[in-house]
């Protein structure tokens, strides 16, 4: 790719992210308040600051974990490259660039996203309007979605924004995942037995898919059918399987129609994760330490990213991959 073509590459990639992280970040606060709203219920929000690998960052600004502190850090803390304000600037800055490429309806809407994340004040995000907020978040990233699809050019710049996607959301289902099984299910020495509708049925809500799971399963709230259904159902829109195919397609593409050298070792590392998708029953991963394989995949997603940052938009890391990996 010529240094002009990888640069746009490069944005619209992470035009993607920012904006499906934004999105994400959002369900991460709506899932964990509605879990900490009673003693059933995960009062720890030093859990989400654990999650994303931000307890360096977060205790250098904040004195305690509250869910005061945890929701103002997550939201409007424009200096934590892991907040919806940065996020939503990031994807404003780097649409900037992408002026010649995107369409003014494009353009306008992360405007409209970003003038209101702005605006939000302590006010907006205390924990009575916490879900309120969320939801408007996510309905304005999906807004965006759909805004994208019927009006970008299918281009090498689509292949890149469909990576950029999907590399966050597979990310971002993990860490949902991780927050939500363990939130629930604490300290429960065996999987089956929490029977909690409710948080069951918030977690399903969190990743947009409790309809879809209710086509798949009928009856019941089975812990390792939710989880499975969740990382597995590749016809489930936000599963881990799903976003890994998705991928792999994509970068097929683009070697195939664009003739694009490089991007070989990001498809090594995708065949890993696919592989461990395929070779292990949901029943194998609990019984051998969900979260420790949720987090060898964040591992191996973050590896991805790094191939695709060498093969594409240049030999050094850019500043946008190494603050993802902070």
């Amino acid at each position: 790719m010529n240094n002009l073509l990888a640069r746009y590459a490069e944005s619209i990639f992470w035009m993607a992210r920012y904006m499906e992280r934004a999105e994400n970040l959002a369900r991460i606060l709506d899932v964990h308040e509605t879990f900490s709203r009673d003693d059933h219920g995960f009062k720890n929000w030093h859990t989400i600051v654990k999650l994303n690998g931000d307890d360096q960052r977060f205790f250098e600004r904040y004195d305690a974990a509250s869910a005061e502190n945890v929701v103002r850090f997550y939201i409007l803390d424009p200096q934590n490259p892991t907040s919806i304000v940065f996020a939503v600037r990031a994807a404003r800055e780097n649409a900037r660039t992408l002026r010649p490429w995107i369409s003014t309806e494009m353009w306008a809407q992360i405007n409209v996203l970003y003038n209101k994340v702005q605006a939000l004040d302590s006010k907006d995000i205390a924990l009575p309007n916490l879900t309120h907020l969320c939801s408007e978040i996510k309905e304005a990233c999906q807004t965006h979605s759909g805004i994208t699809e019927g009006t970008f050019y299918r281009d090498e710049g689509w292949y890149f924004y469909r990576l950029g996607k999907f590399i966050e959301r597979a990310d971002q289902t993990t860490r949902l995942l991780d927050i939500g099984y363990f939130a629930i299910m604490g300290s429960a020495p065996d999987p089956r037995a929490s029977q909690d509708f409710i948080h069951w049925h918030a977690l399903l809500r969190s990743v947009a898919g409790y309809h879809a799971f209710r086509r798949v399963y009928p009856r019941g709230m089975a812990p390792a059918a939710i989880a499975g259904f969740i990382l597995y159902n590749e016809s489930f829109p936000r599963s881990v399987a799903l976003c890994a195919r998705e991928i792999n397609g994509v970068l097929t593409r683009l070697k195939s129609r664009y003739k694009l050298r490089g991007g070989s070792a990001a498809m090594e590392r995708i065949d890993e994760i696919l592989a461990a998708l395929s070779s292990r029953s949901i029943e194998r991963v609990i019984e051998g330490g969900l979260h420790e394989y949720l987090d060898w995949l964040q591992l191996r997603l973050s590896d991805v990213t790094s191939e695709l940052t060498r093969s594409f938009f240049g030999q050094a890391e850019s500043e946008e991959s190494q603050q993802q990996r902070q």
